[in-house]
């Protein structure tokens, strides 16, 4: 199953030359997710190839302008570009109140429907799920209502070896006692080793989004273990009174949290635009948590 997480927008609050406002592409078994979207992410959407058609699910963390001043935009395209689909958009319920007038007054004849899903933001809760995947949300603390993102990968089904049908003359009320966890045991009375009979399955991924919020140990639950953490790493440490009064995180709290939460890769961005150069908090990160990697405009990670 494919899982690749492309970055469209890696910087906070202003677009600089290189670096974008927030917006991300999460591909799930071609299920294109797109997470938040700043100002410039339909032509970083076009930078990278992104099938437009294929994106049906906006999430955005919250209703501040670095991530959702692309929105108009995007929805504008998707009519001239003739989409008939519907476009769910998950996000604060005082969006559908901001975005309606600006419809209704530039997007008159729009060919599809946009449904709203309101977010929130007192617990985790399941807000989609299909037979491949779940996504999660679940409260951060930000200066508005903010929440991150928990995308899940379903176990896929083992297969039973063809060789093992064969040679144990299974019935298909075993095959499927065994694709659920079962035991077989032989005429012999042996308990087979699960190994003969079942084709081992890839064990299934998770990436977490964690932007904008403040240092906030109580998401470390909702994200313990994920294959792959973006979180906002807006300052150096030497700022921690700035990232506290204005409820973002520094490089070093984002690898405190990746290292308590046990995850696999710790993916820092949301970048204050005063840094041009990232490396001083890709070594503050690292100093707390060794599996760091930058955020960076058009780069695409694998899981």
């Amino acid at each position: 199953m494919s899982f690749s997480l492309t970055i469209l927008g890696s910087n906070s609050a202003l677009p600089t030359s290189d670096r974008y406002p927030t917006a991300q592409i999460l591909n799930v078994s071609e299920r294109f997710f797109l997470i938040d979207c700043g100002e410039g992410t339909q032509m970083q959407l076009r930078r990278n190839k992104v099938n437009f058609s294929k994106i049906n699910h906006i999430f955005l963390s919250h209703l501040h302008g670095d991530h959702v001043f692309g929105l108009m935009g995007l929805i504008s395209t998707f009519g001239l570009l003739g989409r008939t689909r519907k476009l769910t958009i998950h996000a604060h319920a005082d969006l559908k109140e901001l975005l309606n007038p600006q419809l209704k007054y530039f997007c008159q004849d729009l060919p599809y429907n946009i449904e709203y899903k309101d977010l929130s933001y007192d617990e985790k809760v399941i807000i989609y799920e299909d037979k491949k995947v779940k996504v999660e949300s679940f409260p951060l603390a930000h200066r508005v209502p903010t929440c991150g993102f928990l995308f899940s990968e379903k176990a896929k089904e083992p297969n039973v070896r063809k060789e093992a049908i064969f040679k144990y003359n299974l019935e298909v009320r075993e095959i499927v006692a065994l694709k659920n966890g079962g035991q077989f045991t032989d005429d012999n009375g042996r308990v087979v080793p699960e190994e003969e009979l079942i084709i081992p399955v890839p064990r299934p991924k998770s990436y977490a989004f964690c932007s904008d919020t403040k240092y906030f140990r109580r998401l470390i639950p909702n994200i313990t273990g994920v294959d792959l953490l973006y979180h906002e790493a807006t300052f150096l440490h030497e700022l921690k009174n700035l990232a506290k009064s204005s409820m973002h995180t520094t490089a070093k709290q984002a690898g405190v949290i990746a290292r308590d939460a046990n995850v696999g890769k710790l993916l820092i961005g949301h970048f204050s635009s005063r840094y041009k150069d990232l490396d001083p908090l890709y070594r503050e990160a690292k100093a707390e948590f060794s599996n760091v990697i930058l955020a960076k405009d058009n780069q695409t990670f694998t899981l």
